[in-house]
């Protein structure tokens, strides 16, 4: 066992990540089953349907599980005590101060842990009472940290400045990723990309044969002026591009990008109006597969790597 599995009571460790529109109890509970942390996304969920969700999920898995919670969310109120309500352990706070809602949480007994993407800001997670950090790269899907700072350099920087567990994401869908991102200093990694391609992700069979088809250089971090995400290049990022061919204002960009655009690409499956968040690592994403496979193929591949990993010792 290391400090993550201790951690969170798990075999192996492997999260999966709480992503939009991906994350519903079925993904959740699988991950789970298989020895790895499942997460629901609450961030695409009502209070109540996120309350069904858990629900479910403790029907779906005796293991443990969490939530993840970006904290802009706008009835954050209501989805912490819907999370108190239902007994969830785990909770994994995103998009906010960690100092707002940590004390709170870890005073109901619930296992704490914040996302960041430098190491500013895992110092201040830290100092907040966090058990543990996700440490972000730039090749993330989703949205993702302004400094553009990749997973290679930031799981380092970070590692040199906290004392607290550290999880690796962006970037990492293999058991030879996973292994590079611990040799770097990480305690172990949050999968995200590998996971939105499983057959039990709740996104549209569109995305997910979309996901498997990209090649290197199909995504782009774009957007920067609202929150920045990185997209599969499609119509609705081709008209992004366009429209800043003409300097537009930021009410110009909030004017495209509308409402419900990631809904539109990952949910109900509209590859060209829809927002498609993805990771870079999606080009090495070649099936869509049951998460179980998913996480045994990554121990299986973590293994190998490090008894190949004996040949480069000098």
């Amino acid at each position: 066992m290391n400090k993550i599995t201790r951690l969170f009571n798990i075999k192996y460790p492997i999260i999966q990540g709480g992503m939009i529109w991906n994350s519903g109890y079925k993904l959740a509970s699988a991950v789970s089953n298989a020895g790895g942390l499942g997460l629901i996304g609450a961030g695409s969920m009502y209070p109540e349907v996120l309350r069904e969700h858990i629900q479910k999920c403790k029907k779906a898995t005796h293991k443990p599980f969490g939530v993840n919670i970006p904290m802009l969310y706008p009835n954050i109120e209501e989805i912490m005590n819907i999370v108190i309500e239902e007994g969830v352990k785990i909770v994994f706070t995103s998009a906010g101060n960690p100092k707002t809602w940590t004390s709170f949480l870890k005073e109901k007994g619930i296992t704490v842990v914040h996302v960041v993407s430098s190491s500013v800001f895992a110092l201040k997670a830290q100092e907040a009472g966090v058990d543990a950090i996700v440490a972000e790269g730039f090749e993330a899907g989703g949205h993702n940290g302004r400094d553009e700072t990749t997973t290679l350099t930031l799981i380092p920087m970070v590692k040199e400045k906290i004392q607290i567990p550290i999880i690796a994401a962006g970037g990492i869908a293999t058991g030879r990723g996973m292994l590079a991102a611990m040799i770097l200093g990480a305690d172990g990694v949050q999968v995200g990309s590998r996971f939105a391609a499983s057959t039990e992700s709740s996104s549209h069979t569109n995305f997910k044969e979309t996901i498997v088809k990209i090649k290197e250089g199909d995504t782009q971090l774009t957007l920067k002026e609202l929150a920045p995400v990185r997209l599969i290049k499609n119509k609705f990022y081709n008209d992004v591009q366009e429209l800043y061919q003409k300097c537009p204002s930021k009410e110009d960009l909030v004017q495209l990008l509308g409402r419900a655009r990631a809904k539109k690409g990952m949910f109900e499956g509209d590859l060209e109006e829809g927002e498609l968040e993805i990771g870079q690592i999606a080009g090495l994403i070649h099936e869509i597969l049951p998460a179980e496979q998913i996480v045994q193929e990554m121990i299986r591949e973590f293994g190998i790597a490090c008894q190949e990993k004996a040949k480069f010792e000098f």
